[in-house]
């Protein structure tokens, strides 16, 4: 296992915890080979919440959600920063894996980050243009795949939004989706 100096650790802690505010202090150590004496100091000092703050503090920006029901998401809103980011994550279970195989059917992928990119829309409409998506590996059951997603651009009612999901450290899935938005009543 590595051994990371202070500061290093502290810095994956931060970059750990911001991918996935949902992470125990023990699957933090366990992470970073320390102790959860260890995780729960370093938190203390770089003045991250205990996990049932950071819980708390996702469950209120999910409720900002104008845009999509929360039944209709795929995966888990981790955060969501209106009209700018967000991120969710998503567990690859039997039903989303092909017959006889452990390989993720791209379609789950694909609605993740769509799901992620309706939600991030600060008004009650909001469907997608259009995607030009990339699969850069296979996904398989057990797998827990973390979509993060930041808006490039805004002309008009058209927001355009890049995607990248990770299961660990590695990129599994890209794309740029175009998303058209308008407010209720609004005439075009």
């Amino acid at each position: 296992m590595v051994k990371y100096k202070k500061a290093e650790r502290q810095r994956l802690l931060q970059l750990y915890i911001e991918r996935d505010p949902f992470l125990t202090d023990e699957a933090l150590a366990k992470s970073l080979n320390v102790s959860i004496q260890t995780i729960r100091l370093d938190r203390q000092v770089l003045k991250i919440p205990e996990l049932r703050a950071r819980i708390k503090a996702v469950a209120k920006e999910v409720d900002e959600i104008k845009s999509i029901m929360l039944e209709d998401i795929v995966g888990d809103i981790l955060n969501v920063k209106l009209n700018e980011s967000g991120t969710s994550v998503f567990t690859v279970e039997e039903t989303h894996v092909f017959n006889n195989k452990t390989i993720t059917r791209g379609h789950f992928l694909f609605a993740q980050a769509n799901s992620l990119c309706v939600a991030m829309i600060n008004v009650p409409l909001a469907l997608t243009k259009s995607a030009n998506i990339e699969f850069k590996k296979p996904v398989h059951l057990g797998d827990r795949v973390v979509a993060h997603a930041k808006v490039v651009q805004t002309i008009g009612k058209i927001a355009t939004i890049k995607v990248e999901s990770f299961v660990e450290d590695s990129l599994v899935f890209v794309g740029d989706f175009e998303m058209y938005f308008k407010n209720e009543g609004e005439v075009e």
